[in-house]
């Protein structure tokens, strides 16, 4: 575990790319409890600066040697990297925070979201995964109820921001709107088909069995986190014209009957959560309110009619904070408290 100390070596790695900037952003806010900030990045960012409390941290490269005194480690800099640096870095005694899929589902590496597996933390052996980004606000919203009627079976649909596939897809997203509205033909760089105005099934790469890598990240994150092998996950990933903020259609069946007054009563205290469910008043979570937030929205909850225990919800938030960047930092938060 992390040896106890007033203030930390804390390091982001990736730091200049749009999860590493919104970690940065985050440790800051949080006042988290930083001696030393040390920024790394691919070599045509070194040298950079960027601004952190009243100070200019100055990028650096990446190398086997990065991690001596180092306390803590953020990785944002995609599986690749992870999978060379995150093992170099916890041999030289840091903890690592990564935020790729490199190793979400190593048996011996936790899968956390601090508001529903903290205790995993503690069986770290130098690494702890983020999830990912569509996985951790939908078990936000569903561990409260989880625990109280027992979810079977889960199927999510999302519709998720241009922002999980970085800032390319977000120029490519402006780009496209600005060629559209002057009538001018659209390039497609980062995604197959145009993106602006329209949406596409398809998010990460297709497998054998016609899901995506993405759809079966959240099937298969989510039994790992929830610590429940027999709920039944179906998911189908939409990407969608939007900047940022993911949205999910989430429905689930339960073990035991609950009323949809039971879940707004469970979600309204849930850590996490913040309750936006007055459709006759036209309240209900929106990409665009989430956007810069840390919590989870939830709304639009309703019974399935369709069947006796069913349960029908809207859930948003930040993919980049709680969806990314925030979570990695709760996770190192964790850390603290547990030293």
């Amino acid at each position: 575990m992390l040896k106890k100390k007033d203030r930390y070596v804390v390091a982001v790695v990736g730091a200049t790319g749009a999860v590493g900037n919104e970690m940065i952003s985050v440790l800051e806010e949080r006042q988290f409890p930083v001696e030393q900030l040390r920024l790394f990045a691919s070599e045509r960012s070194v040298g950079l600066k960027i601004d952190f409390r009243d100070d200019q941290i100055r990028v650096e490269t990446l190398d086997n040697d990065s991690f001596k005194g180092i306390d803590i480690a953020l990785f944002s800099a995609g599986a690749q990297r992870s999978e060379v640096y995150a093992p170099i870095a916890a041999a030289s005694g840091c903890i690592v925070v990564d935020n790729s899929s490199a190793f979400r589902m190593h048996n011996d590496v936790p899968l956390v979201v601090p508001e529903v597996n903290p205790d995993d933390i503690k069986w770290h052996k130098g690494i702890i995964a983020n999830p990912n980004c569509s996985t951790i606000q939908m078990v936000v919203a569903l561990k409260p109820i989880h625990n109280v009627a027992r979810i079977k079976r889960i199927v999510v649909s999302t519709y998720q921001a241009v922002s999980g596939t970085g800032k390319k897809a977000m120029d490519e997203l402006m780009e496209q709107t600005r060629s559209l509205l002057s009538f001018k033909e659209v390039q497609c760089n980062v995604y197959p088909h145009q993106i602006a105005f329209n949406c596409l099934p398809h998010i990460d790469k297709f497998l054998e069995n016609g899901y995506t890598k993405e759809e079966m990240k959240m099937v298969n994150e989510t039994k790992k986190i929830m610590g429940d092998n027999s709920i039944r996950v179906t998911a189908t990933t939409v990407r969608v014209p939007v900047f940022r903020g993911h949205s999910e259609s989430v429905n689930i069946e339960t073990e035991k009957k609950i009323t949809a007054n039971e879940v707004r009563a469970l979600l309204s205290t849930a850590p996490g959560v913040i309750l936006f469910d007055a459709p006759e008043k036209n309240v209900y979570p929106l990409a665009i309110d989430a956007t810069g937030k840390d919590a989870t929205y939830v709304g639009r909850i309703r019974e399935d009619e369709s069947i006796e225990k069913g349960i029908n919800m809207w859930v948003v938030s930040d993919n980049l904070r709680k969806g990314a960047a925030l979570n990695a930092v709760q996770i190192a938060e964790k850390l603290v408290e547990f030293a």
